[in-house]
C-alpha cells in the first residue's frame, strides 16, 4: 500500500485539520476514499459515528530532517500511548515508523494538548500485551500484520519530563 501522505494531494493536511477540528476523531471515510488508499477505515464495530480516535504525531524525517505530522491510531498506556507500524498491511514499514527509530524525540497532539515524548519500540511481552489489546479492538489489525509477512512494530510514545 502506498503512503497516501505522499501520493494524495492535501491528503495528510486533511487529516489533521479533521483531527484537529473533530477533538481528536477523523469522521469515517467513504468507500471511494477508502478504496484510494485512505487509511482511515470504513465504520468498525465499536467505534461510533465520529470515527477513529486518532493522535498526530510530530517527527522527523530520517532522511530529510524535516518535520512531518501523522495521524495514528493509538492506545492509551497509562499517561503515554502507544501506536502502531500496521501500514494497512504492506511488507514495508511506514515512514514515521522509521522517522521514530532513527529520531525519538518527538511531540504529540492529543486534543489542544502538545506532549513532547520519546519513542521506544515495546518489545517481549509488554508488545504482546499491547497488541492483543489492540487487536481485540480492531481485529482488522491481525489481517494486516498476516498480510504483511512482518510482525508489526508497536511504538511506545512516553512522555518526556519538563
Amino acid at each position: 500500500m502506498s503512503d497516501p501522505s505522499t501520493t494524495t494531494p492535501g491528503w495528510n493536511e486533511r487529516i489533521v485539520a479533521e483531527v484537529r477540528a473533530n477533538a481528536g476523531y477523523a469522521p469515517w471515510s467513504t468507500e471511494e476514499e477508502f478504496a484510494a488508499g485512505r487509511p482511515v477505515p470504513p465504520r468498525m464495530p465499536g467505534f461510533d459515528e465520529r470515527g477513529m480516535p486518532l493522535i498526530l504525531v510530530h517527527h522527523t524525517g530520517a532522511k530529510t530532517g524535516r518535520e512531518r505530522i501523522s495521524p495514528l491510531f493509538f492506545q492509551p498506556v497509562g499517561d503515554n500511548w502507544a501506536v502502531f507500524g500496521t501500514h494497512g498491511g504492506s511488507p514495508r514499514h511506514p515512514a514515521w515508523y522509521l522517522n521514530l527509530m532513527a529520531n525519538p524525540r518527538a511531540v504529540v497532539e492529543v486534543g489542544a494538548e502538545r506532549v513532547p515524548v520519546a519513542a521506544r519500540l515495546a518489545r517481549g511481552a509488554e508488545r504482546e500485551r499491547l497488541w492483543a489489546k489492540e487487536v481485540a479492538l480492531v481485529p482488522k489489525f491481525a489481517e494486516f500484520e498476516a498480510a504483511s509477512g512482518r510482525q508489526i512494530p508497536v511504538v511506545v510514545l512516553e512522555r518526556v519530563p519538563a
